[in-house]
């Protein structure tokens, strides 16, 4: 956003940057989750995600 605000900065250079960034970051975690689930039960994932929500959210709670 910051880069946005710039009245320098081409909009189409930082649309650009900004869509690839968000596709590498997407392939990087479809890449992890296919390796990670090839050898943890799907079912132990679910447990492990909503384990770690749960302490995000009262790491968040406790930081405000």
């Amino acid at each position: 956003m910051l880069f946005a605000a710039d009245r320098e900065a081409h909009k189409l250079t930082i649309f650009i940057g900004a869509s690839l960034a968000l596709i590498l970051a997407s392939g990087i975690g479809v890449l992890a989750g296919g390796l990670i689930s090839q050898y943890i039960n799907e079912r132990y994932l679910h447990y492990i995600a909503g384990i770690g929500f749960i302490a995000i959210g009262i790491w968040t709670l406790l930081r405000a």
